[in-house]
């Protein structure tokens, strides 16, 4: 694998490893999708979708901390490949397994001790707290197994093992939408039927990656001496991994800001139609990423071999694919709102409110392609400060005090004026950010 990521033609290097990511995002679009497709049309619909949008919240916010050691830790691993240094890429991906384990137990902990209150913070109602507790209770138990699954499968992306790293994605995917069904409507376990299936997916997902990482196939393993905790390699961990953990956890932040905007301006409705607009944004955002990852050994090695060259070339096509991605994406979703909406609901008031703000909400992504490439790139080079100035500024400095500020600017527009706050923060940080990136790819790779 190392003698394709040096030597192999980068154009269809790039499509062998992006294809399995960007299949793998999209069986994790339809795993993150399929509960709230099935939820949406119980006759209590439109409450239930709230209460496990207000889940997602926390559930993103959760993920963030196997962003924080894979992401952090899978890029490490790939330089140190790159230099013939296999053992020091063990020693990463030792730190990053124990670093995942502790976090979960911790995790886990605080969601059984402190679930109601955080829901409540979070936006719940007195309406949809029964369904969001029910769904979160379950939930925390298979935390372990999620925040594995999805910390470790970066490590085998970033080895160029993008299909084992899909199937991974894949067997949880299409098990949960096997379960989902059986355990909703057949058990009517309905919410907490729906937590099940996705932990039980989950747990079969992480047997799959530890075997692969514990078996013969991979290049480094996970060995015993390298579990304990080294200070040098977590602070490197941490520095690198704080931006994708920034990035995931504000993003759970703003779905905070973002429901309890719109339960005060709208109501119980508009928390539920926040959750379709977001789901909206993944089957636009996770695919781009997908490409982006697909990407991120190819620019990592060949950095770390200083075949820079090869690194320019890689970025270039990145940015076109994912740019026109993005475009496309965009435009239907402007062109037909009620076809994406309809999925997940069958309440004609719920539909009709999600469609109209989706036209607003979802226009800054029409540029998005182009922001997750710079933002994986910043990483796949070691220079996390990078992507972390641009996904504070886009969130902290801009997204959030357009929230709160919109509505007093607009207030004759309500929860139109508050989703409005979302395509002008990613515009405007996409321009910048495009700016800033020319010069450093200039500098960097000179």
């Amino acid at each position: 694998m190392n003698q394709r990521l040096e030597n192999e033609k980068v154009s269809s290097l790039l499509f062998s490893l992006a294809l399995p990511s960007i299949l793998a995002q999209l069986a994790t679009l339809i795993y993150n999708m399929v509960d709230r497709i099935y939820i949406g049309r119980l006759p209590d619909g439109g409450l239930s979708i709230a209460g496990i949008g207000l889940c997602t919240s926390i559930i993103t916010i959760i993920t963030a901390f196997s962003n924080l050691f894979g992401r952090g830790g899978a890029p490490l691993a790939s330089i140190k490949l790159g230099e013939k240094n296999p053992k020091e890429a063990e020693r990463i991906l030792g730190n990053a397994f124990s670093s995942l384990i502790l976090t979960s137990l911790i995790i886990m902990f605080c969601l059984f001790v402190w679930g109601d209150k955080i829901l409540i913070l979070f936006g719940a109602s007195q309406k949809t707290l029964p369904y969001a507790l029910s769904y979160l209770r379950i939930y925390a138990v298979g935390t372990v197994f999620i925040q594995l699954t999805v910390g470790l499968n970066y490590f085998i992306n970033t080895q160029g093992y993008a299909k084992f790293g899909m199937m991974t994605l894949l067997i949880g995917g299409i098990l949960n939408i096997i379960l989902d069904p059986i355990f909703i409507y057949v058990l009517h376990m309905n919410v907490a039927g729906a937590a099940l299936a996705t932990i039980i997916s989950q747990f079969v997902s992480c047997i799959w990656v530890l075997s692969f990482l514990f078996g013969k196939k991979t290049i480094i393993k996970i060995r015993k001496e390298y579990l304990l905790f080294d200070k040098n390699i977590m602070k490197k961990i941490l520095g690198l991994g704080f931006t994708p953990f920034f990035m995931s956890s504000t993003e759970g932040i703003l779905q905070v800001a973002f429901n309890r905007q719109l339960l005060l301006y709208g109501g119980d409705l508009s928390v539920s139609a926040m959750t379709i607009l977001l789901s909206m944004s993944q089957i636009l955002s996770l695919p781009m990423e997908g490409i982006a990852q697909g990407a991120q050994p190819i620019i990592s090695y060949n950095f770390g071999a200083k075949k820079y060259n090869r690194v320019k070339e890689t970025i270039k096509i990145t940015i076109k694919v994912a740019l026109t991605y993005s475009i496309i994406g965009v435009l239907l979703m402007e062109a037909f709102p009620q076809v994406f909406v309809s999925l997940f609901a069958n309440n004609t008031q719920l539909i009709q409110l999600s469609y109209q703000l989706l036209r607003i909400y979802i226009f800054g992504f029409i540029i998005m392609g182009a922001f997750s490439t710079f933002q994986q790139t910043y990483n796949a080079l070691g220079c996390g400060k990078n992507a972390f100035f641009f996904a504070f500024f886009r969130k902290i400095i801009l997204l959030i005090p357009l929230i709160y500020l919109l509505p007093f600017i607009l207030p004759s527009y309500g929860v139109y004026a508050v989703v409005l706050a979302e395509p002008i923060s990613d515009l405007m940080t996409t321009i910048l950010n495009g700016i800033y990136f020319k010069h450093f790819v200039k500098k960097t790779l000179a």
